[in-house]
């Protein structure tokens, strides 16, 4: 059970650096409301780190800087 949980978060953090790296989200809050809308319920939950939160908006930043 906690293997798969684990598995389910990565997939969600691998999406969310995707869409970070697509240039149109401005940091993590966007790319969490993003996640949402795409069906990602617990979004709010992979991404309640402080380190996930900037490597997130640090990828928004680098992606809209090219």
């Amino acid at each position: 059970m906690i293997h798969a949980e684990n598995e389910a978060l990565q997939a969600l953090r691998a999406r969310a650096y995707s869409l970070a790296e697509t240039g149109q989200f401005d940091g993590a809050h966007a790319v969490e409301r993003a996640l949402i809308a795409e069906g990602w319920p617990n979004a709010g939950e992979a991404l309640q780190s402080e380190y996930s939160r900037k490597a997130i908006s640090e990828r928004c930043q680098a992606a809209k800087a090219h």
